[in-house]
């Protein structure tokens, strides 16, 4: 059930707003070994919020490129790249279009489609503000961190391998995080 009452957020204003990508991140975790996490992120992203009048009639469309994965290991990005994961020359983008902007008490939630490895499936961010401000430059930006978790499977990355003391290598679950700043585009 999507809320239509207005929102009011200290600093929010309507318009068009482009993420800063040197001052924002798409990263993504998931267990290793069954006894820490591995993170990484993408380093070439490209996203577009538009907010209403009202906060929730707001939308946003985001991708992030395969190519650009980096967990700080070579020969694991090279394999993350390779079709037993994201097999990046066929599925050169992950895209997110959300679908609806939600209050749930004093939390945000963002809806959408995320496209990974060619399959689309329905997830939610949790989406929290940062704040608003203008930068020594006069642009007028939002800060933000967005969360979710998926199951990788849903996405056809099926790829594990059992260990010999038992268990996998990688875990089913992987939560990705985004914290992003964004420029209201000037008229």
């Amino acid at each position: 059930m999507t809320q239509t009452t207005a929102v009011s957020i200290p600093g929010y204003k309507a318009g068009t707003w482009t993420i800063d990508p040197t001052h924002s991140e798409v990263g993504f975790s998931i267990r290793h070994l069954m006894i820490s996490k591995v993170k990484g992120t993408f380093e070439k992203f490209d996203a577009t919020f538009v907010t209403g009048e009202n906060p929730l009639d707001s939308s946003v469309t985001a991708t992030a490129q395969v190519v650009s994965i980096n967990t700080n290991q070579a020969d694991r990005d090279g394999h993350l790249r390779t079709g037993d994961f994201f097999d990046a020359e066929t599925y050169p983008t992950i895209s997110f279009v959300s679908t609806g902007v939600r209050q749930v008490k004093d939390d945000f939630l963002v809806d959408g489609n995320l496209t990974i490895k060619g399959v689309t499936k329905p997830v939610t961010f949790d989406f929290e503000f940062g704040g608003f401000g203008t930068d020594p430059y006069g642009n007028y930006k939002a800060g933000a961190t967005a969360k979710t978790e998926v199951t990788r499977a849903d996405f056809g990355l099926t790829y594990n391998a059992a260990l010999e003391t038992g268990g996998m290598l990688l875990g089913e679950k992987v939560t990705i995080t985004i914290e992003l700043q964004a420029a209201l585009n000037q008229a």
